[in-house]
């Protein structure tokens, strides 16, 4: 007898291997699969947008040029590279004048709470070999110091809801129901503080939509952080999306008929 199930133990050991692979094998194509999917989709959705907004840009490019013969293509050309590095270093290029406002306090505040949230908009980062250094060694401590920060707020908040289920429990006689009500609150509360609520403020601040706005408010806590959408009426002040009364878009619009206009100085109507 004991003979016996010493030979039938290691038969069920590897069944237990085998099953354990081929679902970890099944999981790792259903990832690639699904992967392969939001590829194919992406490409689809996106791809003649950026085409169509490619061939706009060229365009207007050599529309530019036509009417100003001053200006060859080369100049244009470096005068656009210079514009996007000038971009990339932090410096505000809307006014006659260039001024590093977005890494002043408060944009420096919000690329230091963007770095430890892992949020990472990217429409700002350090461009000095100094503060990039720095930026890993402050990202390498914030990012757990954040963990155990939201930890610990998750914690409190789940305390609270315990105390509040208590409470409910004690006077329905139903710890259950008390529980599951105290819960769905907690989440409905979460869900209109963080989710529902903040678009209509980015609608009133930043002129978008409010479906713009939720965008930008699941974006920013799922820590994705494309940064095609980042808030700026107070922080910075180039990064706001047009109003409606203006026909040119950072996005949905001619990027040349923008950079036209920016560079003749000429008003976006």
């Amino acid at each position: 007898m004991y003979r016996q199930r010493a030979r039938t133990a290691p038969k069920g050991r590897a069944q237990g291997c085998g099953c354990v692979m081929s679902s970890t094998v099944l999981l790792l194509l259903a990832y690639l699969a699904y992967l392969a999917l939001g590829t194919s989709v992406f490409w689809t959705l996106e791809g003649r947008a950026a085409q169509d907004s490619s061939r706009s840009f060229q365009r207007d490019k050599w529309a530019l040029l036509e009417n100003f013969t001053c200006l060859d293509r080369p100049a244009l050309d470096s005068l656009i590279r210079d514009i996007i590095q000038a971009y990339k270093n932090g410096a505000s290029l809307l006014s006659n004048t260039t001024s590093m406002g977005r890494w002043e306090f408060v944009g420096s505040f919000f690329f230091s709470v963007s770095t430890v949230t892992t949020i990472g908009y990217g429409n700002l980062s350090p461009n000095t070999m100094a503060a990039r250094l720095f930026c890993i060694f402050f990202a390498l401590v914030g990012i757990p110091l954040n963990l155990v920060v939201l930890n610990r707020l998750g914690h409190l908040m789940q305390q609270g809801v315990d105390r509040c289920a208590s409470r409910l429990g004690v006077t329905w006689k139903d710890p259950g129901k008390a529980q599951w009500l105290a819960g769905s609150g907690a989440l409905l509360s979460g869900l209109l503080l963080f989710l529902l609520l903040p678009p209509l403020l980015f609608s009133h601040m930043e002129g978008w939509s409010y479906m713009e706005g939720f965008y930008f408010s699941f974006i920013t806590l799922s820590t994705v952080g494309f940064g095609d959408y980042v808030i700026g009426s107070c922080l910075f002040s180039d990064m706001r999306k047009p109003s409606a009364r203006q026909t040119i878009g950072w996005t949905s619009e001619s990027p040349g008929v923008l950079l036209k206009c920016r560079l003749m100085g000429l008003p976006l109507k």
